[in-house]
């Protein structure tokens, strides 16, 4: 145990370094990645008739086809792979040299960002069809329809998965240390690699990733249950509010 308190006590600022450089990585990541997988949703939702111009319909059908491949790509292959092509393929070839904490953030974007697409794309699909109806004939275009009326509600219904995708991207960091970012796993390697105490020193590491994930996990789920609202409430018109007001004599 001594051997454990010595160890923060030496390295407490290369520990705290590392945690903060993985939670601005995740949450950034996060957020862009939310934000790509909310625009590729409502692309791939977009109603193409037959009666459509022919122009049209190829060009949504060459933007479907291609982000279908970029999900399926990003979806099928290993975080620590993708690192590790675009930092160096786009050295490679384009001569651009990302910044640790650049590349970073946009792997885990481009990343959490296919993953998010689906998800939003099920929470849009899950919403009733006759409320697009309704809209529609009301006279309201596909685009005043989902920012409206579908995302807001999207958005809520697919918040535990986001806040899913969040705690995954706080431990999924820890890969990113083959580009050479200095997040958590980075600095336990550097610290284990100067003192050879691996078990005791990935022993710390673990502890702080588990601190991490439960606080976030606590925090959000109080989010969760803020946007939920109360459960005891009484839809104003509904049968039962009528039924109350008869029993109680508010209704003569």
């Amino acid at each position: 145990m001594q051997v454990i308190i010595n160890i923060i006590k030496l390295n407490a600022q290369g520990f705290l370094a590392g945690a903060i450089t993985t939670m601005e990585v995740a949450l950034l990541g996060t957020i862009f990645g939310s934000v790509i997988g909310l625009l590729i949703g409502v692309v791939k939702t977009i109603p193409v008739k037959k009666t459509d111009f022919i122009v049209k319909r190829v060009l949504f059908n060459i933007i479907n086809t291609l982000l279908t491949i970029y999900i399926e790509v990003f979806r099928g292959t290993p975080m620590i792979i993708q690192a590790v092509v675009i930092f160096y393929g786009v050295a490679e070839w384009f001569g651009i040299h990302m910044d640790f904490l650049f590349a970073g953030i946009f792997i885990v974007s481009i990343n959490t960002g296919a993953y998010m697409s689906e998800i939003v794309r099920g929470g849009i699909n899950s919403i009733d069809k006759g409320q697009f109806e309704a809209a529609h004939a009301i006279g309201m275009s596909h685009g005043q329809t989902m920012f409206n009326i579908i995302l807001p509600q999207t958005i809520k219904n697919i918040l535990p998965a986001t806040s899913n995708e969040f705690v995954i991207n706080i431990k999924d960091t820890a890969v990113l240390n083959v580009i050479g970012l200095s997040e958590l796993f980075f600095k336990t390697k550097g610290i284990y690699g100067k003192n050879y105490l691996y078990y005791q020193t990935a022993l710390i590491s673990c502890a702080i990733y588990f601190v991490l994930t439960f606080a976030t996990t606590r925090i959000l789920r109080l989010i969760e249950k803020k946007l939920k609202g109360s459960d005891s409430y009484t839809v104003l018109g509904s049968k039962a509010k009528r039924l109350e007001d008869m029993n109680t004599g508010g209704i003569k």
